[in-house]
């Protein structure tokens, strides 16, 4: 979300049409939008047709009363975003120039960052920046770098990102995803693990749309008889929570249970299966605009802490 200053700003700094389209394709009708902008409903549509009509496309399919954003839309939406949000962080460099330190930092991140690696990242930054807003969103590894991609967050926490120009891995290291269970599970002592063995058990898998589950299925494609699913879900907290009562084993990196494994209540086997060595933690920026002041202060701070704590030598 833009800041109120720079909001004020892009107000007399843009134009209305595109000022209105993008209040029309947020709210998803023209009198929604109307009332967001406290114009008439009849200026907002007539922006709308004059930009549609300057433009040679349909912006939005109307169904009704509502608006359904067309091919063209979904292009210029994702336009505008990244223009006002490379706006925002104008803005706040020249806050900085006047000696302010403020602007903000919108993070995306995946569960178990969010609970390991993160808090102590940004407290750490926020020591030396205290007048930094940081705005996280906690999201599958999917939508956190769609995330980035759509210029909603500067800065993506995310596992095997997808493979696109728009997207710029900064940091990345391959982690071994392992099978987690209390100690006196029959398998703790087993030396060499392999996914097979653990679908003898009752397991607690990643849901779909997960990287985990993606890695994991590749392998559970090639195992012939049916494994004995405990639950699904897309939640590694609640399947180590499952796997501390319920005895079941789960699935991950060991990003997220340092704190299980130093206390002795999980243990973490790696799991020998080929697909499952290099499970890639990254940390991604859009390639299509610059960092603004304060994420890009985050940023560097971000990748300096975790390059001395996930050394790559240690990683796999």
């Amino acid at each position: 979300m833009r800041s109120g200053r720079a909001k004020d700003l892009s107000r007399n700094l843009y134009s209305p049409a595109m000022r209105y389209f993008l209040a029309a394709a947020e709210a998803g009708s023209i009198r929604a939008a109307s009332r967001e902008l406290n114009v008439a409903s009849s200026a907002v549509n007539r922006q709308i047709l004059w930009l549609e009509e300057a433009l040679g496309m349909q912006l939005f399919d109307r169904v009704g009363r509502r608006l359904r954003l067309s091919q063209a839309g979904e292009l210029l939406l994702a336009h505008i975003r990244r223009t006002y949000s490379d706006f925002e962080g104008t803005v706040a460099e020249l806050d900085a120039l006047k000696g302010l330190r403020r602007g903000t930092v919108s993070i995306a991140t995946v569960e178990s960052v969010a609970d390991s690696l993160l808090p102590a990242l940004i407290s750490s930054f926020r020591k030396s920046y205290p007048g930094i807003h940081v705005n996280v969103s906690i999201l599958s590894s999917q939508e956190a770098a769609k995330k980035v991609e759509s210029a909603e967050a500067d800065v993506g926490f995310t596992f095997d990102p997808p493979e696109t120009s728009s997207l710029t891995i900064a940091f990345h290291r391959d982690l071994v995803i392992g099978a987690l269970m209390t100690p006196d599970h029959p398998l703790a002592d087993i030396k060499s693990l392999s996914l097979q063995d653990c679908l003898k058990f009752p397991v607690a898998l990643p849901a779909k749309g997960l990287s985990l589950r993606t890695r994991i299925d590749v392998v559970r494609s090639r195992i012939s008889g049916v494994s004995r699913t405990y639950v699904e879900a897309n939640s590694l907290r609640l399947m180590r929570a499952l796997a501390k009562e319920e005895g079941v084993i789960g699935f991950q990196t060991q990003i997220g249970c340092e704190d299980d494994l130093a206390s002795g209540v999980l243990v973490f086997k790696p799991l020998t299966d080929l697909p499952l060595q290099a499970d890639r933690f990254c940390v991604v920026t859009s390639s299509l605009r610059a960092l603004a002041l304060a994420p890009g202060m985050f940023f560097d701070h971000a990748v300096s802490a975790l390059t001395e704590q996930l050394p790559a030598d240690d990683a796999i």
